[in-house]
């Protein structure tokens, strides 16, 4: 796969502030890039100077493997939605992106309806812009960065606003746009809808790109536990299980706790020791670490001392 999307060293200073630190990253064609941070981390800042809107103060954007530059024909291969989407808002959806259409220079009669069918507005295609509910709006945004068939798609915090169904719809359409070979790079603090959707990941914190890893890695980096119960024998379980060779510790509810890889992908091995040792159990349980746990142990931040 080719690589779509490329930063070298970007960094970013306001005021003496540093926003953007020394931030190198790579996407490749097709990938879903997940770039996740709490807010004010950097994520806004970083996808507007992708798109040429705020100039870095030192580093450089390669987009399609061309350095970008003021004034280039890049944007006709880049689709994106920014914070709220602009639209006109006494304008219908239908309206809007008829005109969005005619600014692109796209001839396809049959461009608007088949991108309000791929985003499922076909229901609001004569609403009004100003009647659209936030979730709706931010579809039309999406339709609008759509509309001309983008080879890169760069989009900030998008399922804002969204029901459950419609985070699914929007899931399942960018899952299909990247297999059409599509490259997708998706700011979000929605942290486990990026689980479920990205291919590789990337979390910035404070301006600083901490980690880029590929989802499966990243899944295999949570921690992972199992919970056992037992019914008056926590004590002579965890010595039975101990002697096994496994890492047991006990909680204040008597719930034991497991965290050796063989016991998380073997389960029914512990349950087997404690059957034959006659302990009765009533819980086995594993449980992944919660992402937004990982996240912040991995920052090592309280969320409400972050930049807004």
């Amino acid at each position: 796969m080719g690589e779509m999307i490329r930063t070298e060293g970007l960094t970013k200073v306001y005021d003496g502030r540093t926003i953007l630190d020394h931030v190198s990253l790579s996407v490749n064609r097709g990938e879903i890039y997940g770039f996740l941070g709490l807010n004010g981390a950097g994520k806004t800042t970083t996808i507007r100077t992708l798109l040429g809107m705020i100039k870095p103060t030192s580093g450089e954007v390669y987009l399609l493997g061309k350095k970008l530059t003021k004034g280039g024909n890049l944007w006709n291969h880049v689709g994106y939605m920014v914070e709220v989407p602009y639209a006109y808002s006494g304008f219908t959806v239908r309206e809007n992106l008829k005109l969005y259409a005619k600014m692109r220079g796209i001839k396809d009669r049959y461009a608007v309806d088949s991108v309000i069918e791929k985003v499922n507005l076909g229901t609001y295609a004569e609403t009004k812009a100003k009647n659209l509910s936030l979730g709706n709006a931010q579809k039309l945004g999406l339709a609008k960065a759509l509309i001309h068939n983008p080879e890169i798609l760069i989009l900030d915090e998008p399922t804002n606003a969204l029901d459950p169904a419609g985070i699914v719809g929007i899931r399942e359409l960018l899952k299909s746009l990247s297999s059409e070979g599509v490259t997708i790079f998706i700011s979000s603090h929605i942290l486990e809808e990026m689980s479920k959707l990205a291919s590789r990941i990337g979390i910035i914190h404070r301006g600083v790109l901490l980690q880029e890893i590929s989802a499966l890695e990243f899944e295999n980096l949570r921690r992972k536990r199992l919970y056992v119960g037992v019914r008056g024998a926590a004590e002579l379980a965890r010595e039975r299980l101990t002697n096994e060779g496994y890492e047991v510790s006990l909680s204040g509810d008597g719930i034991l706790e497991l965290s050796d890889h063989e016991a998380v992908q073997y389960p029914e091995r512990v349950s087997r020791l404690l059957a034959d040792a006659d302990i009765p159990l009533y819980l086995l349980r594993v449980e992944e670490e919660e992402l937004e746990s990982y996240f912040l142990n991995m920052v090592g931040s309280n969320p409400s001392k972050e930049l807004k």
